[in-house]
């Protein structure tokens, strides 16, 4: 098997072009190439010689930092898996997630020891356990701990299609899933990525994506570290310290969420802050809303625009600056060497032209599977193609639009009610901060919506209002049955509400349902 697209290569390439090069940028202690490279080999050598084999896993808990970098280098330059777990999870959720990647060590910052440790304390065999950085794991190797006594590690060269990151799923579709990444899967993500955003050894890239997630490293920072930028990374977003730091550290180009953006343009400082090198921006996890776009370019950023999933590694769609304005709400249209195809959620059957159905995708940077579930693999695909779980409308110029989750969608009197749609109408109303909304069941009508809505403060409504301003704007059977006020939502790291939890684990207050007055009609009746 080819070694081409293994990405310790990357380090050791910038380390003769530019060694002296600010690879990384860490709450202001720079790292060279020069010594990210000579540490990531160091570290990779010391657990070679530790025991430590291609495909062995290295489970982290720790925010962004640095020696996380290094890490990431050294296990791809030994053939080794990164694992890096959130540190937002309840020791539960942690020690599940530990326990389903079955890492050979564990590496804990000092933050999230207390965290690691309740976690810990529930497994059986918990893994060996130490530090990250010069002073813990790069000082010392423990050695691999193995469940099965008679597994040995593979002693051999890295290959392409050898796993490097273990990511889990963020959970909105349902229990977190171990997506395996390979070396190449990685490559070409970056590759694809390259031809839209195009990064060069003169860029400063802020980073403020957890390194638990997909976009940690494979949006800007992988492709940045393959390109001799420098990034800037940063633990937790704070509006006023971004704006700071754009300025003083000349940052080029970023990536964030449209809230992160948003809350940036809210802050007082954004008219007059120095944004006059920030040339380019990435957006992901949702479109961006056209007055929020316009806030944007009026300081003279241009915006690129996407949609992606772990399981593509995570980039399939992009929708470039130029036809944003042109295109609000639009995912845009598929990144170079990847390929997307509509289906219908019933049959499977490919759609051609302007249609409406889920979104499938094939290519190099699709994922390798989930780590030792090979039934939940093997239900992700579809004759070659990854099923997104995401219904799409693509209309006559080739465009995508992302509809909401197929899995969030609901049946009420054999109608079909995506969720987006009513919490979009939900939003709208004055007195409505923030929307969600499920289909729970219903014995009459199979399925009705269930809302569950945060109130702006300093505003007054209730359930029957929000009905009946519902009905003004949406077919009585996509109304919701059922309205409840919570004071937030429950939301992954990168802010997308978790359906799957609403019903049962977000509070209900008292006397906040109100029925609809006239009940949705049946099909037949419409």
């Amino acid at each position: 098997m080819s070694d081409l697209h293994t990405l310790g290569r990357w380090p050791r390439d910038r380390a003769i072009a530019t060694p002296d090069r600010v690879a990384v940028d860490d709450r202001g202690v720079a790292m060279t190439y020069r010594d990210l490279d000579a540490r990531a080999t160091a570290l990779a050598g010391r657990l070679r010689e530790s025991g430590y084999g291609v495909g062995d896993r290295i489970a982290t808990v720790t925010g962004n930092s640095s020696d996380q970098v290094v890490l990431f280098f050294a296990c791809a330059k030994a053939g080794l898996v990164l694992a890096p777990l959130s540190w937002r999870l309840s020791p539960r959720e942690l020690a599940d997630q530990i326990d389903r990647s079955d890492p050979a060590l564990v590496l804990v910052e000092e933050e999230f020891a207390a965290l690691a440790d309740a976690a810990l304390e529930r497994l059986p065999l918990p893994p060996s356990r130490t530090s990250l950085g010069r002073g813990g794991v790069e000082a010392r190797v423990p050695a691999p701990t193995r469940r099965n006594l008679e597994e040995r590690p593979l002693l051999r060269e890295v290959r392409d299609d050898d796993p490097l990151l273990l990511v889990f799923t963020s959970g909105t579709g349902g229990a977190p899933k171990g997506a395996l990444l390979t070396h190449a899967n990685c490559f070409w993500n970056n590759l694809s990525f390259s031809r839209i955003v195009e990064l060069n050894s003169a860029d400063v890239v802020l980073s403020v994506l957890p390194q638990f997630h997909v976009g940690g490293w494979n949006i800007q920072p992988l492709l940045s570290w393959w390109t001799g930028a420098t990034v800037v990374l940063e633990r937790t977003f704070e509006p006023e310290r971004v704006l700071r730091l754009v300025a003083d550290r000349r940052v080029t180009t970023m990536m964030g969420v449209p809230t992160n953006y948003l809350l940036l343009a809210e802050h007082p400082d954004f008219a007059t802050a120095d944004l006059s090198s920030l040339r380019h921006a990435v957006v992901g996890g949702a479109p961006m809303p056209e007055p929020l776009l316009r806030a944007w370019h009026r300081r003279g950023v241009a915006l690129t625009q996407g949609y992606g999933l772990t399981e593509a590694g995570p980039n399939v769609l992009c929708l470039p600056n130029d036809v944003a304005r042109d295109r609000v709400g639009s995912a845009g249209v598929p990144y170079p060497h990847v390929e997307v195809a509509v289906a219908d959620p019933a049959t499977g059957e490919h759609l051609c032209g302007s249609a409406d159905g889920e979104l499938l995708v094939r290519g190099p940077s699709v994922f390798a599977g989930y780590f030792r579930d090979p039934d939940a693999t093997a239900a992700s695909f579809a004759r070659g193609w990854l099923r997104t779980g995401d219904l799409v409308e693509r209309d006559a110029d080739g465009y995508y639009r992302v509809v909401d989750r197929l899995k969030d969608m609901f049946i009420t009197g054999g109608e079909n009610v995506t969720p987006a749609e009513v919490e979009a109408v939900l939003r709208r109303h004055p007195a409505v901060a923030d929307a969600a909304v499920v289909g729970v069941p219903d014995e009459r009508w199979g399925e009705v919506g269930h809302a569950f809505v945060v109130a702006r403060p300093g505003t007054f409504t209730d359930a029957e209002e929000l009905t009946a301003f519902c009905r003004a704007e949406l077919a009585h059977y996509k109304v919701p049955r059922h309205v409840d006020f919570v004071p937030d939502l429950p939301r992954t790291a990168l802010n997308k509400v978790v359906r799957a939890v609403l019903p049962t684990a977000v509070p209900t207050a008292p006397q906040t349902t109100a029925p609809l007055t006239t009940p949705p009609t049946t099909r037949e009746a419409r």
